[in-house]
């Protein structure tokens, strides 16, 4: 009898010494950076060239802005000529073309001096806002791939640390399941780590449904089909972060596109306002005729007409107050947005530091401190003074520090894309 107790004592300490290598085996592979699959790298810088060249959206601007560059010579030419053949005196009791006067007539429409440039300018000037407005698209669209990029990375990221977290929760059901077996254990723990088995399974489906709309969402960027297979992001690492606000804003006067494009605007209803006051002035028309009687060109006429501002008060008035009123607005407008981009950098920078203290404190305390802890509970589980349920949620504590630190390095990244795209200027 006793020699049965030894041996089932023998059996038992063996299964818990080869549980304990088992657990030291699957902490080294907590803190390892092994990915099991082997995908091809994706290019961030590549995907935004892809992009510039391939959206459709973009391409759709680019025409725009250019159909608006070929507007300032028209707007800047005269109105066509006109001819005009006619026939004169014709005789009501004969109908012999001998008789009545042929005359041809040349007709030209002049504006008054100075109308034809300032309209040539306003289309200018809407010819520049429109280049502008496509400059800002671009800058958005690089926004919008990294924004895709940076999550794509987080949840090929997120499924890595998960397969790791799996792999480790599969040794705990077996380390409980073998030791319940022999009576040393306890049928909670068993249940316990099949739970958190489940539910990690369950994030490894989420992450791969967030995969999959991730590279659909990259793939409609570029102007692929959504189902076209990418590879997985490179590895990303903080960027430095090295500007003061006055420097940003600066930048965003600068270089911003949307705030050029609204000084485009007020210089274009500045010139229409200057051409308004022109129209107190007269628009006039001229005729030139040659006469031909009798089959000889013989005569000569010249016409000279105007138009008279009679309504003056009622039109030109009105209209020199609507473009004043569209350069208040556009003024106005500028304003707001670039107050609105001022703000947006503000923001930025608050998130940026609070982003550059979570990373410092995940890197130099919770992460450590979250490892030290599972290394602690592992010796102390292995000594039967720390439960196996201890054992567990120190590990799913470190998982779920993993998971939220490449969750707050993405979320930074993101943000200094944003910061980018405010202030109009590739700056990491």
């Amino acid at each position: 009898m006793q020699d049965k107790v030894c041996s089932r004592q023998y059996a038992v300490g063996s299964k818990i010494a080869h549980c304990s290598l088992l657990i030291a085996h699957c902490l080294l592979l907590a803190v390892s950076a092994v990915f099991a699959e082997n995908l091809p790298q994706l290019d961030l810088h590549q995907l935004i060239d892809d992009a510039l060249k391939n959206n459709p959206e973009l391409a759709a601007a680019r025409h725009k802005a250019n159909a608006f560059k070929e507007v300032p010579s028209q707007m800047g030419t005269l109105e066509d000529p006109k001819i005009e053949i006619g026939l004169l005196k014709v005789p009501m009791n004969t109908l012999s073309m001998n008789e009545p006067m042929k005359e041809i007539t040349v007709m030209q429409s002049l504006p008054y001096p100075g109308k034809l440039s300032l309209k040539s300018e306003m289309a200018e000037k809407e010819a520049g806002a429109a280049e502008e407005e496509y400059r800002d698209m671009e800058l958005k669209l690089i926004q919008m791939v990294k924004d895709a990029y940076y999550e794509l990375y987080f949840v090929y990221k997120s499924i890595e640390i998960t397969n790791k977290n799996k792999v480790i929760l599969k040794d705990f059901v077996k380390i409980a399941e073998a030791k319940y077996s022999v009576g040393v254990g306890l049928q909670q723990d068993v249940l316990k780590a099949q739970v958190e088995l489940s539910k990690t399974i369950d994030e490894l489906i989420r992450f791969e449904g967030e995969r999959q709309s991730a590279e659909a969402r990259i793939n409609i960027l570029i102007n692929h089909l959504p189902q076209t297979p990418i590879g997985r992001p490179r590895d990303i690492k903080k960027s430095e972060f090295r500007f003061g606000i006055d420097d940003l804003q600066s930048i965003a006067l600068e270089n911003r596109p949307l705030l050029k494009g609204l000084q485009k605007l007020i210089e274009r209803y500045k010139a229409a306002y200057n051409l308004s006051k022109l129209e107190y002035y007269p628009n006039f028309d001229l005729e030139l005729s040659l006469g031909q009687e009798r089959n000889t060109m013989n005569s000569f006429s010249g016409k000279f007409s105007l138009n008279v501002p009679l309504w003056y008060k009622t039109k030109q008035d009105k209209k020199v107050a609507e473009e004043s009123y569209n350069i208040n607005a556009a003024t106005q407008r500028y304003n707001a947005a670039k107050n609105d981009i001022f703000l947006k950098i503000k923001e930025i920078i608050a998130e940026e530091e609070k982003g550059r203290k979570l990373l410092e404190l995940f890197s130099a305390g919770i992460l450590p401190q979250a490892t030290q802890s599972l290394s602690s509970a592992l010796v102390g589980y292995q000594v039967n003074k720390v439960d196996f349920l201890t054992l567990v949620d120190n590990q799913i504590t470190l998982f779920n520090y993993q998971i939220q630190y490449e969750r707050v390095l993405t979320d930074y990244e993101k943000r200094l894309a944003e910061l980018e795209a405010v202030v109009g200027k590739r700056l990491f």
